[in-house]
């Protein structure tokens, strides 16, 4: 069943990982390796089940390969989740074994931080590899990615903003932001530093409260979020949030945020674009955090990851520019613009198979 399942995703490798001493479930899912390493952050999760585990490793792994392909990388697509609760869960030896894991692959795999995951873990993950991103700055990382990728977000926002009302004015517009985790909080900053309008609503109550008390939001409930009216709806949080049983409540003609796989199915994306809401493809917009800690592996330099970010702008122009075009939804343009470029790149690269040390300058890596 599980060939079967690759086969219909077009996975490469997927590498189950356990350390019963270390408490160790984690799961690594290489999708394309065709124009590079699979880069591709961790997540930590109290999932259901080993199969959600399963599950969201394989969609979150292919959306890096579309997200690496259509931001210009030359980078495959990766992703891989422990299960356990990042709130009770954590430790060293944990962290550690699944470093080793990683290792193992030879640099097929590359990792960073995702939900459930701080630098300081990635830390613990860097003493048994140098496959991984992210890391503190001492060590010759560029530290939390999520500040890059709420800024990346803001740039999909003024692209998309500029299509559906004809200018970038941010602090126009009212904004139903659904998560403030690392990037979400970030994003929710950069919009009221513009003087915008904003929702905002978590499960972590301490998160919705900071961004009341600090950035002058208006909290809302979790259930609410659909119904403020607001003019653009930003998902920051997990995925699916777009479904049946949401879409109708939304008001707003633009949908852009930083969360993953925010279409529950495609069917939602085609019925966005019957009903003129514009929606900005989620992984073209939050394509910043990869951006940033790509550049670790020739050198790190934050002034030229500022200016890879507003690549993001122009990127989405080109997608809206293709759906405008061909008369398709914009999450198929999307994929398009991707698919085109992985398989023209493919054409004369074989898939990455590991080949010793990536090109990580100036790193020193703890013990």
């Amino acid at each position: 069943m599980i060939f079967e399942t690759l086969a219909t995703t077009g996975h490469e490798q997927v590498v189950f990982c356990h350390n019963k001493d270390a408490g160790l479930k984690a799961i690594i899912a290489i999708h394309n390796t065709h124009l590079g390493p699979a880069l591709g952050g961790t997540r930590m999760w109290s999932y259901a089940n080993e199969q959600e585990a399963l599950n969201d490793v394989l969609r979150l792994s292919r959306g890096m390969t579309y997200k690496a392909a259509v931001s210009g990388l030359n980078l495959g697509g990766g992703k891989a989740v422990i299960i356990g609760d990042p709130n009770t869960d954590k430790s060293e030896a944990l962290f550690r074994a699944f470093g080793r894991f990683v290792d193992s692959l030879g640099g097929r795999y590359i990792t960073a931080e995702d939900v459930g995951i701080d630098v300081n873990d990635m830390e613990y993950v860097f003493r048994e590899t140098e496959y991984v991103t992210g890391v503190h700055q001492v060590h010759g990382g560029s530290g939390d990615p999520s500040p890059f990728t709420a800024f990346g977000t803001l740039q999909g926002l003024m692209a998309s903003l500029a299509v559906a009302h004809g200018n970038e004015d941010v602090g126009r517009y009212s904004y139903a932001v659904q998560g403030v985790g690392h990037v979400g909080m970030e994003y929710v900053k950069l919009l009221r530093e513009r003087g915008a309008k904003v929702f905002v609503t978590d499960i972590n109550k301490d998160g919705v409260q900071r961004a009341v008390d600090e950035f002058g939001a208006e909290a809302v409930g979790l259930d609410e979020i659909y119904d403020t009216g607001a003019d653009v709806f930003s998902p920051c949080a997990l995925g699916g949030t777009l479904n049946e049983a949401t879409i109708d409540r939304i008001s707003a003609r633009v949908i852009c945020g930083a969360a993953n796989n925010q279409l529950a199915s495609n069917e939602i994306g085609d019925e966005l674009k019957r009903r003129g809401v514009l929606y900005a493809p989620d992984y073209a917009v939050n394509a910043g955090g990869l951006m940033n800690v790509s550049l670790e592996i020739d050198g790190y330099n934050r002034e030229r990851a500022m200016r890879m970010m507003r690549t993001i702008y122009y990127n989405l122009g080109r997608i809206y520019e293709i759906a405008q075009r061909d008369d398709i939804p914009t999450y198929r343009a999307a994929d398009r613009m991707a698919e085109e470029r992985i398989a023209t790149i493919g054409r004369i690269r074989l898939p990455h198979m590991g080949n010793g040390a990536p090109r990580f300058q100036g790193r020193m890596r703890g013990q």
